[in-house]
């Protein structure tokens, strides 16, 4: 099942670790036992560039930044310093270039996946919230691409922030809901995912029905399937024809083949062929967006060796729990006492209560293993 796993028991570390460039060192075998999420399975092939100057400067301008923190200023929550980390990891909605065979979009580009990763002090465990995209909630004001400001509103849908305003403005309105800092920030678009995933070689799931999915052109008998990328995509994309048919449904195949990938990584033999090291790391930083604390090779390894002990069974993945909209039933809004539960644990370092996910579950869960 792929929520709600165990309770995480966070570390007891008391500074928390920052993503600062470090020395590149040669890795060898022993880097294979690498347990690293989807967003951060990017580092793992970094790691093995790092060690050819041409390649390291080729990764280096492949990667794309923002600037988050000159963006938003002071005016942020406290930067806690308990050892713990925070991330909002967002997969891009663009249908520009080739993210355009995926039909399109009503607006410039929105964040399709949020997800907050929660790492505890230690850096052996970790929580991961996922924010339903079509969850209404108050969004501050943003700064526009074009120098613009957009005023705030009192009722926003969620993944309007990352189309009004970037990164920054995503960053801006989880902060407002959370009342926690992000240290840092990852996006990774629809092109890239698939890329990244047939470099891999796939990723094994087995699905416990049958799915089929016009929307997302993925058919899927009963049973274990190696996924190539379009597959992958159109997995992680599926909501119509799973649970209720809502982006929870959605949430669960994503947070499911999540960790699907965690433990394929482990099994790649990322350096034992140098040609598949090389395409890993060409499509991941081809992809990859990030705050400008990580856009280097050097500073991804650091941020990713930091969190090399993580494996899927170490990391739990909740949904923020939310109700309908009375206002349109096509729309979500968090329930404020279980919300305010989850982001209390995770201000304070502590496992996610189970109280405050208890109704999370939206009839997906064990679609796939």
């Amino acid at each position: 099942m792929a929520d709600d796993t165990n309770g995480t028991r966070p570390g007891s570390h008391r500074r928390r670790a920052r993503g600062s460039g470090g020395r590149r060192r040669k890795v060898g075998p022993r880097r294979k036992g690498w347990r690293i999420a989807a967003w951060t399975a990017t580092g793992v092939v970094l790691v093995g560039g790092a060690g050819a100057g041409f390649l390291y400067f080729k990764f280096n301008g492949n990667l794309h930044s923002v600037d988050i923190n000159a963006a938003l200023g002071k005016n942020r929550p406290d930067n806690v310093d308990n050892g713990s980390q925070d991330i909002l990891v967002l997969g891009s909605d663009s249908r520009a270039g080739a993210n355009s065979a995926y039909g399109r979009d009503e607006g410039s580009s929105r964040s399709d996946t949020a997800m907050i990763v929660h790492v505890y002090a230690g850096h052996k465990q970790a929580s991961v919230v996922s924010i339903p995209r079509d969850t209404i909630v108050p969004r501050p004001e943003c700064r526009t691409p074009n120098g613009r400001t957009s005023p705030a509103v009192r009722h926003a849908q969620f993944n309007e922030a990352y189309t009004v305003g970037g990164a920054a403005c995503a960053v801006k309105t989880v902060e407002a809901m959370t009342a926690i800092r992000m240290d840092h920030y990852l996006e990774v678009d629809f092109a890239g995912f698939q890329k990244l995933i047939d470099k891999l070689g796939g990723v094994e799931v087995t699905t416990t029905k049958a799915i089929h999915d016009k929307s997302s052109h993925l058919d899927l008998a009963a049973g274990t399937h190696k996924l190539n990328g379009e597959q992958s995509l159109g997995l992680v994309r599926t909501r119509k024809s799973v649970g209720d048919g809502s982006d929870l449904g959605r949430i669960k195949l994503q947070q499911a083949f999540i960790k699907a990938l965690l433990d394929q990584v482990k099994h790649v033999g990322l350096f034992t062929s140098p040609t598949k090291l090389y395409g890993l790391a060409d499509s991941a930083t081809k992809s990859l967006t990030t705050d400008r604390e990580l856009a280097s090779v050097d500073k991804l390894y650091s941020f990713t060796n930091g969190l090399k002990g993580i494996g899927s069974e170490d990391m739990r993945m909740v949904t923020l729990p939310v109700g309908e909209d009375p206002a349109d039933p096509n729309r979500v809004i968090p329930v404020p006492e279980a919300g305010a539960q989850l982001w209390a644990a995770l201000r304070d370092d502590k496992p996610v209560p189970e109280s405050a996910i208890k109704d999370s579950r939206t009839g997906a869960d064990d679609v796939v293993k």
